[in-house]
């Protein structure tokens, strides 16, 4: 009764140990992969991630309680039982005893390392399996459209039969460790029982000696057949924590500098791009040289055609990637020198797809500001003209979402993304596609109130724009074409000069006749 109330006490003491350790591990890996730069992300596989965190820190566990309580007081044991058979029985049974427990370990050891590319196999494969199921889980309406549920159960098989193969390979490894161990057990066991019973024979050893022989044997069979799964285990803990790790040493591309000061605004917000060069990959650059200036407090539009590099501009100011070459300044001050949390906290962005959380409407529009009350939701929701349809909707601000966001349409998510951006209420607001999706008679009251709020508040504010109509009362237009400025300035201006913007301006307001002609 002693002994087991001590290990379950033992074992309850020794959770609040383990758990902090995984919880303070997957904390800090997790922290790590927020502050990667866009790239790592954008080429991640979300479901092998999430498979080989959770498999990291179930080897953390294992690891922890295998060490402390089971490795060093097996060893223990082993010790005491080769020391007393020595002693009492002389060199021929240390002989065997060593022999077993050297030919035990190196069998074992051996054995492992050569299972462990079938276990790396199998990691490999489950991953896969993972990323194909999430991905088109996620991806379910593109399914759907398509009918290729078939095409994607195909998928999912193919890992899983990768996968099953694998497994059948670490399982059969494993029968193979374990008659070997059972084979070199046995072999040291006959031998011992035949020194002793030639013992016996020979008047030398009593029977009492045999039956202790033979305990202790046995005694030590138990420690070694233990230390075998143990380290087998824990190789395979360790491959796993290894996978885990190896995502903190991921390479952090944007980072502070020592003692980066904050982002200060007080000359109100002037942007200005210096000779910037920028690509995703190096063989393929997006802005070229790219110099312009946004004043401070105006409404600025960047327009061009597809590609070339309106969105990029958005993705360097707010440091998801930094520039190549060149500088970006912010009221004199390069952006790479101040910290990026008081530079983030400086930005606002509508981005042309918004992210929504599985969450409610409520959660999703308070995530602009954490700390405000649902009055100032309510009057964020009402500037961004989505009070009234929420409201009406059964359960109200309650109303869940859905994975990104899938159960409401395309023009409420946009208008709750501006909603988070008036509750976040930077100094500097950036627009990019921000009401693409959105009927003509609800985008132009939108654009007013955002508009009012612009002037009201004096915010440099940043329009990334394909429909001409919703930008041409900017203070000004820079048109970029190959990622440089092709031209710049007020409507009126571009339109007198008859160059690009004119010929995107006129191509625009053609179709924009024949499709009221035709309605």
């Amino acid at each position: 009764m002693g002994a087991t109330v001590s290990q379950e006490l033992r074992n309850a003491v020794f959770a609040s140990v383990a758990q902090k350790a995984i919880r303070r591990v997957a904390c800090s890996v997790y922290e790590h992969l927020l502050k990667l730069d866009l790239n790592f992300h954008l080429s991640r596989q979300t479901g092998g991630l999430t498979r080989a965190i959770d498999r990291g820190t179930k080897g953390i566990s294992f690891l922890l309680t295998s060490m402390v309580f089971h490795v060093i007081p097996t060893a223990l044991e082993i010790s005491l039982v080769c020391g007393i058979l020595t002693y009492q029985y002389g060199a021929q049974f240390a002989f065997i005893t060593a022999a077993t427990m050297v030919a035990y370990t190196a069998f074992t050891i051996t054995t492992t390392s050569w299972r462990t590319k079938f276990r790396k196999q199998a990691n490999a494969a489950d991953n896969k399996a993972a990323t194909v199921a999430v991905d088109s889980l996620i991806n379910y309406e593109a399914v759907k459209y398509f009918n290729n549920e078939r095409f994607e159960v195909a998928r999912y098989d193919k890992a899983l039969q990768s996968y099953e193969n694998a497994s059948i390979k670490v399982a059969t490894s494993l029968a193979f460790l374990n008659s070997g161990q059972n084979m070199i057990f046995s072999s040291a066991l006959t031998a011992m029982m035949y020194l002793a019973a030639n013992g016996v024979a020979a008047g030398s050893l009593t029977v009492g000696d045999l039956v202790m022989v033979n305990q202790l044997v046995f005694q030590l069979s138990v420690p070694l057949n233990f230390l075998g799964s143990v380290y087998r285990e824990l190789r395979q803990s360790l491959l796993d924590m290894e996978t885990l790790f190896n995502l903190q040493k991921v390479n952090i591309a944007v980072k502070d500098k020592p003692n980066a000061p904050a982002l200060d605004l007080r000359k109100g917000g002037e942007i200005r791009f210096e000779n910037v060069t920028f690509g995703y990959r190096p063989d393929r650059p997006i802005l070229q040289n790219l110099s312009f200036t946004i004043p401070a407090g105006k409404k600025v539009s960047i327009v061009g055609p597809s590609g070339c590099g309106k969105s990029t501009i958005l993705r360097l100011l707010f440091r998801y990637y930094d520039v190549q070459s060149g500088r970006i300044l912010i009221d004199g001050q390069d952006i790479r020198d101040v910290s990026q949390e008081s530079l983030r906290k400086a930005i606002g962005v509508v981005p042309q797809d918004t992210p929504l959380f599985n969450n409610t409407i409520g959660h999703n529009l308070r995530y602009g500001n954490l700390e405000a009350n649902e009055e100032d939701v309510k009057a964020a929701a009402k500037r961004a003209k989505i009070h009234d349809i929420v409201s009406s909707w059964p359960d109200g601000y309650d109303t869940m979402v859905g994975e990104r966001g899938m159960m409401i349409s395309g023009g409420e998510k946009q208008r709750l993304a501006v909603s988070r951006l008036l509750l976040k209420d930077p100094p500097l607001l950036f627009f990019d596609e921000a009401t693409s999706a959105l009927d003509t008679h609800t985008e132009q009251g939108l654009l007013q109130n955002i508009n009012s709020i612009l002037k009201e508040k004096k915010r440099t504010s940043v329009f990334v724009a394909h429909r001409l109509r919703t930008i041409y009362d900017s203070d000004l237009i820079i048109v970029l074409r190959s990622g440089q400025v092709a031209e710049q300035g007020t409507h009126e201006q571009l339109i007198d000069t008859g160059g690009l913007y004119g010929e995107l301006w006129s191509a625009q307001e053609t179709l924009f006749v024949e499709d009221k002609d035709k309605s």
